[in-house]
């Protein structure tokens, strides 16, 4: 048994490197046409822009951002009243449910109501994770006027949920997920406290990474239903078929604005819409994205000659293919000069139509062979897979070198807080170092980094197509591969964005770990020096947040488990001694509008 386990082990390892080598070689092909597509890429981000001010960079305000990285992944997130601070108060009770507010301020400021409050809705089967994310962020903008506070709560909390994991549950588990109020509570302080570390230093590499992809990937083709694009990290959003395509720049005058033509490049087989949305980024380019027009509200006319024709993606020159109606695109115009019936209930396609039915039966039959090819055009894929990594890769490095460098800044929040998670693993003697480093990963990286670099639109006044988001997405897989202690073995099965980035890995975990090792080195965050940062931030900020309607939303959540929480109240002595339960009860009565038998 022992002797068949080391043979499987040797052929994994010569498996392992065989497919180390093929991909060495793949690369070594490529390199040349990376170099001078990077360079192409270069020069054409130069022209975008340079003639942008220093202000280029559409950084969102301090309420934007926060509003997006707290509030935005909720339900119903753009309508959410934390975002448009719409609270639906008669306007005779406006000046009551003010004062009351005022009041539960004052006692989600008394530590022992906090804790109370937040321990009886964790207790509760139907208080669930969506509902503890939100919990903790309606509460990171309520008590934002008092930063320290907040923190002193955090710090309680968390010493509590190590204490749990480190007794009674899998300690590497911690912090993984934000399941309780406490750990999104961790995630709004990070980005707190990292904004402006964002505005200063790693924003702007994140910035052109973010807008050297969205040009890679308009440089080819794009499917504009299927959303697969030929210039790609993201195997799974690779556009199959080789779409004949040629490059042309249009001359485009903007009604209104003058006689100054705009030259912006297409490609043929764009349609109209995608047409629409690169002359819009092109002559608004010094405005960002929330201020340009949208593609539905511009419409865009073909002056061939003296009389103009009004471009759209669907008309009745639409080309037909059975029941499939292709998008126009301007090879379409250039080409089309007959009239079709329109019928409405065709399927649409773009540049690949999907296989029907009926050609899926077809299909089954070949298989055989169809697994044959699939081997050799995934080699294909990979290369050109490879191709947009190369061109992309300075990018890709000066984002992380931005992230991970303890050489130059640490925002204090981050030694702060490393610091705190050292002297805790200290305290429990049985937590091992690999944890630790777990610990900072699931804190930093995994909670923040990889939030931001999979969401620009967090940070940015941008929009995030859903092609430039795959590629975001294999470039944060393979940043949370980087934090991770665990070896990747590499296969032919291993999927194509772990093969894809197998030879900077190993690079990536040494900054990860020297990142980790140089905070350790620093000299440490006093509690006076960070409660004097998050003052600043307290000062400089609340102002702009909407805190009553922070007070209101959580208030409906004391008044859901208004009982649990008097009970809970009752019981603790230290809240007795101060009238917890008395004061909540006259809040209530104020704000529901209620005669107590006080």
């Amino acid at each position: 048994m022992h002797c068949s386990y080391v043979r499987k082990s040797q052929q994994a390892e010569r498996e392992y490197e065989k497919v180390k080598h093929q991909l060495d070689h793949l690369e070594e092909s490529v390199r040349d046409r990376c170099k001078k597509e990077f360079t192409d890429l270069m020069i054409e981000m130069e022209d975008q822009t340079n003639d942008l001010s220093e202000a280029r960079i559409p950084f969102l305000d301090y309420k934007t951002y926060t509003d997006r990285v707290f509030f935005l992944p909720s339900k119903d997130g753009d309508n959410d009243v934390m975002i448009t601070g719409k609270l639906d108060i008669p306007e005779g009770r406006k000046v009551i449910v003010a004062q009351a507010l005022n009041q539960f301020s004052n006692l989600l400021n008394s530590k022992t109501f906090l804790i109370n409050f937040i321990k009886t809705l964790e207790g509760r089967p139907d208080f669930n994770a969506r509902s503890r994310v939100y919990f903790a962020s309606l509460l990171t903008v309520a008590l934002h006027g008092k930063l320290e506070y907040y923190t002193d709560i955090m710090r309680s909390l968390l010493l509590e949920l190590m204490e749990e994991y480190v007794h009674s549950k899998n300690p590497k588990l911690m912090l993984r997920r934000s399941e309780t109020v406490v750990e999104r509570m961790l995630c709004n302080w990070m980005s707190i406290c990292l904004y402006q570390f964002l505005r200063d230093s790693a924003g702007e590499p994140l910035y052109k990474l973010f807008k050297a992809i969205k040009h890679q990937v308009e440089k080819g083709p794009v499917d504009a239903k299927m959303k697969k694009a030929k210039y790609t990290l993201n195997d799974t959003g690779l556009l199959g078929d080789d779409v004949e395509y040629c490059v042309l720049t249009l001359q485009v005058l903007v009604h209104g604005e003058g006689p100054d033509v705009t030259p912006v490049k297409v490609l043929n087989c764009d349609t109209i819409s995608q047409v629409k949305e690169k002359i819009i980024e092109q002559v608004y380019r010094n405005l960002p994205y929330s201020q340009r027009p949208k593609v539905d509200s511009v419409a865009l006319e073909w002056r061939p000659g003296s009389t103009g024709q009004i471009l759209s993606d669907m008309d009745l020159t639409s080309q037909k293919e059975g029941r499939w109606k292709r998008l126009n695109t301007l090879a379409h115009y250039n080409e089309t000069k007959k009239k079709n019936a329109l019928l409405e209930d065709d399927k649409v396609f773009h540049l690949v139509r999907p296989a029907d039915e009926l050609d899926e039966v077809k299909s089954k039959r070949g298989s055989l062979k169809a697994k044959a090819t699939t081997k050799a055009i995934a080699e294909i894929y990979l290369t050109r897979l490879l191709s947009v990594k190369g061109t992309l890769q300075q990018f890709v490095d000066d984002f992380f070198r931005s992230v991970l460098c303890s050489g130059a800044v640490v925002p204090p929040a981050v030694k702060y807080f490393f610091d705190f998670l050292d002297e805790q693993a200290l305290k429990h003697d049985n937590v091992e170092e690999e944890t630790v480093h777990i610990w900072k990963t699931n804190s930093l990286p995994m909670r923040f980094w990889v939030n931001i670099l999979k969401n620009p639109h967090f940070i940015f006044d941008v929009h995030v197509t859903e092609v430039v988001d795959a590629s975001l997405s294999v470039i944060a897989q393979t940043f949370m591969d980087a934090c991770t202690k665990t070896e990747h073995k590499l296969s032919r099965e291993s999927p194509s964005n772990k093969l894809l980035y197998a030879k900077e890995i190993s690079t990536y975990k040494k900054m990860v770990d020297d990142y980790y090792k140089g905070i350790k080195q620093m000299v440490p965050v006093s509690d006076q020096d960070m409660n004097t940062h998050l003052a600043e931030v307290s000062r400089e900020h609340t102002d702009t947040l909407n805190t009553q309607a922070a007070l209101h939303q959580l208030y409906q959540y004391a008044s859901k488990y208004y009982d649990g929480i008097i009970q809970s109240l009752d019981e603790d002595p230290a809240a007795q001694s101060k009238q917890l339960t008395l004061r909540l009860q006259q809040i209530a009565a104020a704000l529901e509008n209620k005669v107590t038998d006080l």
